[in-house]
């Protein structure tokens, strides 16, 4: 059999093809041996200096990081910028995108990034690190979002607007007019591990139509567009299908993996279906190579066993612990490895 790169064998199944291979789908874009269906690429559109270390977002919101975190960063409470919705016009300054020669910066950027385009895909996402719903929250605290969209929706859509127009929509604009890319990505956890944060209903009337809007683009080009959604979100794919999303990530085990699989065979791809917390080996903190590493390498054959049967799944999962942790990066060497190796085989790929 002929060689089928793994950004071609990722991207067929936005067309509702059977994969030659089980990818091996990574979120932060981490290869094999050299080999990756995709790498993120974040455009560096807005001044903020909130990076691994903390620090503020473009809006003006305070986050804070620790180590047990591994480096990633939440908003930091007792620092609430938007106490009352009702006052987002005085309170929040909308950021501008960066002045650039974009056409140059694109191809800087695509160059720095340095794959292999005929082997490896690149996403790129809202020029945010976070979705509406985590904006507001990062904006008002969790109470106060979620009592937001329930008391004065109205509000929360006019603020979405805003949004949209004054900072989204124009730094989109200029990531498609000059950077050349073969997946969009949008991401916003809107649920928790068991159960939606708010209604179907509320998700339909407000988040829906900006996502939409925010997809704009990319379903204008045909291009496939990727959702990650960490928790169980099962009940919002009927309308991600709306603004053509083809791959959602995680994929988390509480959502009926086994029976969406099946549902949606040839119109979605499902990306995950690995739990950290479900597949920590026997001795974990510690390690032992030979009983914890066959653990780890069965949950990951037992995942792709499961999920892969009709042709849109991907693997992905990583264990999570604190920065530097030597364990936690064995262990990912080894999923990594486990993913590849075995998702070639399931069905029957023979290339190289």
């Amino acid at each position: 059999m002929a060689h089928v790169s793994a950004k071609e064998n990722l991207l067929m199944m936005a067309r509702g093809e059977k994969p030659y291979y089980v990818p091996w789908y990574s979120l932060m874009g981490s290869d094999y041996k050299g080999e990756c269906a995709t790498k993120s690429m974040f455009v560096d559109m807005w001044d903020e200096n909130r990076r691994i270390n903390g620090g503020k977002d473009a809006w003006g919101v305070v986050y804070a990081t620790s180590n047990e975190a591994n480096g990633g960063t939440m908003p930091d409470s007792t620092k609430i910028l938007l106490h009352d919705i009702a006052d987002w016009r005085k309170v929040l300054k909308f950021p501008k995108h960066k002045e650039y020669d974009w056409k140059r910066k694109a191809e800087e950027d695509i160059q720095a990034l340095n794959v292999n385009r005929a082997e490896t895909g690149i996403i790129i996402g809202c020029p945010s690190h976070n979705g509406m719903f985590q904006q507001l929250v990062a904006f008002m605290g969790f109470e106060g979002a979620l009592c937001a969209l329930y008391t004065d929706p109205d509000e929360v859509k006019e603020l979405f607007n805003a949004m949209l127009e004054e900072s989204y929509l124009p730094a989109m604009n200029v990531i498609f007019d000059n950077y050349d890319f073969d997946l969009f990505d949008i991401g916003d956890d809107t649920c928790a591990k068991q159960t939606p944060f708010f209604s179907p209903e509320i998700y339909e009337d407000i988040f829906l139509p900006v996502y939409t809007r925010l997809a704009s683009r990319a379903m204008e080009r045909g291009m496939p567009v990727t959702f990650h959604n960490c928790g169980k979100m099962q009940e919002f794919l009927p309308y991600m299908e709306k603004f053509n999303v083809k791959y959602t990530n995680p994929a988390q085990e509480t959502n009926d993996i086994a029976n969406l699989v099946k549902e949606y065979k040839g119109r979605m791809v499902f990306c995950g279906s690995w739990d950290w917390d479900s597949h920590m080996p026997p001795h974990y903190p510690e390690f032992d190579p030979e009983v914890d590493g066959e653990f780890i390498r069965e949950s990951v054959r037992h995942s792709i066993d499961t999920y892969s049967g009709e042709g849109n799944y991907c693997y992905s999962g990583t264990a999570m612990g604190m920065r530097g942790n030597p364990v936690t990066t064995q262990i990912n060497a080894i999923i990594r490895e486990e993913a590849y190796v075995y998702g070639k085989k399931v069905y029957g790929y023979t290339g190289e």
